[in-house]
């Protein structure tokens, strides 16, 4: 296929500058991780403190949502897989100057999106008490968790089509556009819960509904712009025919940002049945961990919304560039989107370390043992937040570049290698303690090896710039 030098050279991810370029693409991309995080939020902050006259569900009931949170991060995963991976696909094309491969890249994103969301969906559904049993659930907790999965399932399909075709459109250059189409969920979503949970008397499942409500506005919004004002190429029926190679492109580039979820849901899932098991032996029994882990894994999402949408937000600018061989404006992107995260690090780990008790009032009022637990638990866990940002800006930064591979392996370091291993052997010395310490131990350790990769990296971009500018210096000659 002929590469077309001009889409090339017009394209502003090749020549508008970096900084105006990352905060076109990363502001929406937080934005829109935001979204998802108050979806969560909001559910939590109803459930725990109530509403105007209302009286909370309580600390049962904000448990019963940390629990079935493993399935959201599985939806999750399986959506940035899609998303990712069309996306760097998309961009690595149109960097290239193949806009049809572009389009077909696309169409095979979107179809697989679909029929994956609607699977996980009845899978969901279909296994609901078993998924509680793994998830850690307790017996006080298990209705209340009951009600809220067997519903939240339902707005799986919406999520991963959601997620996938705001991906295609910050990659086509509207991050304005999919920044409004996820806000137009969390502020419906808004309004829905308080009305649903106890105005309509429908408790925690009226949370429930009214994400899965907020989820389906987002997918007809998005679907709107993918199928009516795509810009650089436009979708026909022959993109959405399967093709087998396209989807293996897809997955692999997309890899990296799911099993990145993936590994957050094995830890999610491991934390919540060791604090089940070594919180009955504690002082604060198990329902207390449970309930302050998953309000704190919200409020981590908040954070983890501005280091991992400032990392999506640069992967149209790194594909585009590297397809393009524009090397210095990849280590440029990279470097300012690293300092951006690490500073925004910072700032999160002196929230928690000065005020632990204040982040954890949002969620409502709570016993002196819950308070006593969330405080220490903000204060040692989070330890190290501040050197977070680097793993998520550079597992995607490998991923953008279509490298795949190294994306993947700096993905799990932190979760699988380090994280899963401490919290099953720290609390048979340390009992629950241990829980708290495996946090900073795993950050410090996936810190540094990550820092090993980056650096390699960077020495073989600087290399392949010198061969570019040699190359050219020959031709010119």
């Amino acid at each position: 296929m002929v590469i077309k030098m001009q889409d090339v050279q017009q394209n502003p991810l090749g020549y508008e500058k970096i900084g105006k370029l990352i905060l076109k693409f990363s502001i929406p991309a937080i934005l829109s991780f935001l979204v998802h995080a108050v979806y969560n939020i909001v559910d939590q902050i109803y459930i725990g403190r109530g509403f105007l006259n209302f009286e909370g569900i309580g600390e049962l009931g904000m448990a019963a949502t940390n629990i079935a949170f493993p399935l959201v991060t599985i939806a999750t995963a399986l959506a940035l897989l899609l998303a990712v991976g069309t996306a760097s696909n998309f961009n690595l094309r149109l960097g290239a100057g193949k806009n049809k491969e572009a389009a077909e890249v696309a169409g095979n994103g979107l179809l697989m999106m679909l029929i994956s969301g609607v699977f996980l969906c009845l899978l969901a559904f279909g296994f609901n008490h078993q998924l509680l049993s793994v998830f850690g659930v307790t017996e006080k907790i298990e209705p209340y968790a009951s009600s809220y999965m067997s519903i939240i399932c339902f707005g799986i399909p919406f999520q991963i089509l959601t997620t996938g075709a705001c991906q295609l459109i910050r990659s086509d250059g509207s991050p304005a556009y999919s920044m409004i189409c996820l806000m137009s969920g969390a502020v419906l979503n808004i309004i829905l819960d308080p009305i649903l949970i106890y105005y309509l008397d429908m408790g925690i499942a009226g949370a429930a509904a009214a994400t899965v409500l907020s989820q389906f506005l987002c997918t007809v919004i998005a679907l709107f712009y993918i199928l009516k004002k795509f810009k650089h190429v436009k979708l026909h029926k022959n993109c959405f025919k399967p093709d087998v190679s396209l989807m293996g492109k897809i997955c692999a580039l997309g890899t990296a940002a799911c099993f990145n979820q993936l590994a957050m849901t094995v830890v999610q899932i491991v934390m919540n049945n060791t604090l089940k098991i070594y919180g009955a032996d504690s002082i604060y029994g198990s329902e207390i961990p449970l309930a302050c882990v998953g309000a704190i894994s919200k409020i981590n999402v908040v954070f983890l919304a501005f280091v991992i949408g400032t990392a999506q937000g640069c992967q149209p600018i790194n594909g585009f560039n590297y397809g393009a061989k524009k090397y210095d404006r990849v280590k440029q992107t990279y470097i300012t989107a690293l300092t951006a995260a690490t500073a925004f690090s910072t700032l999160i780990f002196l929230v928690f370390q000065l005020f632990p008790r204040e982040v954890m009032g949002i969620f409502g009022e709570g016993s002196d043992a819950y308070f006593l637990f969330a405080e220490r638990y903000l204060k040692i866990f989070m330890m190290l937040i501040f050197l977070n940002g680097i793993q998520p800006v550079t597992a995607n930064f490998f991923t953008s570049i279509g490298k795949a591979r190294v994306g993947i392996i700096i993905s799990l370091t932190r979760q699988i290698v380090f994280l899963v291993p401490l919290l099953l052997t720290l609390p048979l010395l340390f009992g629950i303690d241990g829980v708290v310490y495996a946090g900073p131990v795993s950050d410090g350790a996936a810190f540094l090896l990550a820092g090993v990769f980056i650096i390699r990296e960077i020495k073989k971009l600087n290399q392949l710039q010198k061969e570019l500018l040699l190359k050219e210096t020959q031709t010119n000659l």
